[in-house]
């Protein structure tokens, strides 16, 4: 089982455990709020990457009422769970690796927590393939737990029922990532997470408005 599988199969055993903890998304606040303050007024499309439950999607429909959404994600209970919750929203199983594949362009493109589950590598390329997608001022949400990206590695769940490779990401590269694809960063935070084991973790979210299109990825 690869590391992308890994997760896909612990989020997909786990999507109602996760609904029941995450619903409430009052910590991030700051950040939707932004998002959605740069978003048009009538009807715009949006991306929700990696939307598990639909937990980011509720919040933004509860903003933009007649917002477009599609929602992405490779574990097909949380896909269940998300349309479930969001039943005027589009959801379909893709990898965010594959984000390209989508017919753009999208006004906003929302990826609250994938980095975790991204290399280094497919996270420069998920930011240039948001780019790619989203119309001119479109705005994109990158949030991750930040630390050096040598100390990712492979985690267990209290009973190693489970386990998960979690990359962690620093904020130097993702900011550089983000330029090089044509983004102006509009908004920046750091918070701290307590993870259930006792650790406490510093949360990164990073907004950006694309100020123009960077070809030379593509």
């Amino acid at each position: 089982m690869d590391k992308i599988q890994s997760a896909v199969y612990t989020f997909n055993d786990l999507a109602e455990v996760y609904e029941a903890r995450f619903m409430d998304q009052s910590a991030f606040h700051d950040g939707f709020e932004v998002f959605c303050a740069h978003l048009p007024k009538t009807a715009p499309r949006l991306l929700d990457v990696a939307c598990g439950p639909g937990n980011i999607t509720q919040y933004l429909l509860k903003k933009c009422p007649d917002a477009q959404v599609l929602g992405i994600d490779l574990a097909p209970r949380m896909l269940t769970l998300a349309a479930q919750n969001n039943p005027q929203a589009r959801f379909q199983e893709l990898d965010a690796r594959e984000i390209y594949t989508l017919q753009g362009p999208f006004e906003g493109i929302m990826c609250g927590f994938c980095l975790p589950y991204l290399s280094k590598e497919a996270t420069e390329k998920l930011i240039s393939d948001a780019a790619g997608l989203l119309a001119p001022n479109g705005i994109a949400y990158f949030s991750t737990m930040e630390d050096l990206y040598e100390k990712s590695g492979l985690e267990s769940s209290s009973d190693g029922k489970y386990q998960t490779w979690t990359y962690y990401h620093e904020e130097q590269y993702l900011r550089r990532f983000m330029e090089n694809s044509g983004f102006e960063i509009i908004f920046s935070k750091k918070q701290a997470y307590h993870k259930p084991d006792g650790r406490v973790m510093t949360d990164l979210i990073l907004v950006g408005r694309l100020t123009h299109h960077n070809n030379f990825f593509r």
